[in-house]
């Protein structure tokens, strides 16, 4: 019941930290308003979350060999608590990537601490676990778009309560880190005692070889950075710029923040059922699956026409994609024995996200340079096929781990 009780803990810390890195998608269009600036630099400040995700996941495999997992679970909502207040209070773009990037720094400690740990404290059921765990972090991508219409809904009605948190006018989405920041520090408080009479696993105990553990487990590690790497610089680029391509499709504002919750909803259950599935079905063929229904929706995405066909595509692009994350996972985590898990595992993490988070920048650099938003979604359709073709030819020669 103790385990029970503090996953449901590591559950509320996968949303904050993953609410701080999506909830910068709906923004773009405010930041472009707020700081009077261009699509790239809006897609820099999104960037500079992920980058800031990616940046201290090796270092967390390191300090993992130092430090308990709790401890470090610890550090990664305190963290939170400082990025959402910097970005809260930013007065500028540059105290804006600041802040963004100090979020990012807290979901790239979490997620590598937090899967591996779950993981452990349920090794006969990690499929089922971390989709659980994924569906905690999927709610809050699907709250995030609702949150910051919310908030610019409500400017008026609730303007004294702004102007005393300091919050100026028309910048009412301020608030909404300030809120990110306070639950943070409720959650730290909360997970230090639950930890405190909880048994953890020592599963990990052995793990004190960060680059061993690497070169060990080299074929699991690029398998995973082939798969996640160019989906996930593909997905960067969609997602946070699904609002502006959704408007370019005549959809108004409201709209097109509407078809972004879609996307984020779809995958509610995407993370239940394909944890459930990683569990029961042959790896890595179901992987490789979920990247070609990936292509051919994406390609579907930038082809569509109506308004209908938009959302449905989106809940069938969300469901797909975010069925990844779980699958691949499950897949690592359990291929990765015990002496090597945290660290492996954290080495594919930083290698993973360094290489998806410029997916923002690159796209909205593009964009500024004049290229239509359907045209870079079916060259990102183009290059993850040509990826999912030699991983096919790589499973089919047996050629991939197991």
């Amino acid at each position: 019941m103790s385990r029970t009780r503090l996953f449901g803990s590591l559950c509320g810390h996968a949303f904050l930290v993953n609410f701080a890195r999506v909830v910068m998608a709906p923004l773009v269009a405010v930041f472009i308003a707020t700081f009077g600036v261009g699509e790239g630099t809006a897609g820099l400040v999104v960037s500079a979350v992920w980058i800031g995700s990616a940046l201290p996941r090796v270092p967390t495999g390191y300090l993992l060999t130092k430090l308990s997992r709790l401890q470090v679970v610890l550090l990664s909502s305190v963290t939170l608590a400082i990025g959402a207040t910097l970005t809260a209070v930013s007065v500028g773009v540059p105290a804006l990537i600041l802040g963004a990037g100090v979020m990012g720094l807290s979901s790239g400690l979490y997620f590598v601490t937090g899967n591996t740990l779950v993981s452990e404290l349920f090794p006969t059921r990690v499929g089922r676990m971390i989709g659980i765990h994924g569906t905690a972090n999927q709610v809050a991508a699907v709250i995030a778009a609702p949150a910051i219409t919310f908030a610019l809904a409500i400017g008026a009605d609730w303007r004294p309560l702004f102007v005393a948190l300091g919050v100026p006018a028309g910048e009412e989405w301020r608030a909404v880190f300030l809120a990110l920041a306070a639950a943070a520090v409720a959650l730290t408080a909360a997970t230090y005692f639950l930890g405190r009479g909880t048994p953890l696993p020592d599963a990990g105990n052995e793990d004190r070889d960060l680059l061993g553990a690497a070169r060990m487990e080299w074929r699991g590690v690029l398998f995973g950075l082939a798969v996640m790497g160019t989906v996930g610089f593909a997905w960067q680029g969609v997602f946070n710029f699904y609002v502006l391509f959704a408007e370019g499709r005549g959809l108004s504002p409201s709209m097109a923040r509407n078809a972004l919750t879609v996307v984020f909803a779809a995958g509610i259950p995407a993370f239940a059922i394909s944890g459930r599935l990683a569990d029961r079905l042959p790896q890595p063929a179901y992987l490789l699956a979920i990247v070609t229904a990936f292509v051919l929706l994406l390609f579907g995405l930038s082809a569509v026409r109506t308004v209908a066909g938009l959302f449905a595509l989106s809940a069938a692009i969300g469901y797909v994609v975010h069925s990844l994350y779980p699958a691949l996972d499950t897949f690592l985590l359990g291929t990765f024995p015990d002496r090597t898990r945290a660290s492996a595992y954290s080495v594919y993490s930083g290698a993973m996200m360094l290489a998806q988070a410029p997916g923002s920048w690159f796209v909205g650099t593009l964009a500024e340079a004049g290229f239509a938003y359907t045209a870079i979604f079916r060259g990102f359709a183009i290059a993850v096929a040509v990826v999912a073709i030699g991983l096919f030819w790589l499973h089919h020669d047996d050629q991939l781990p197991s």
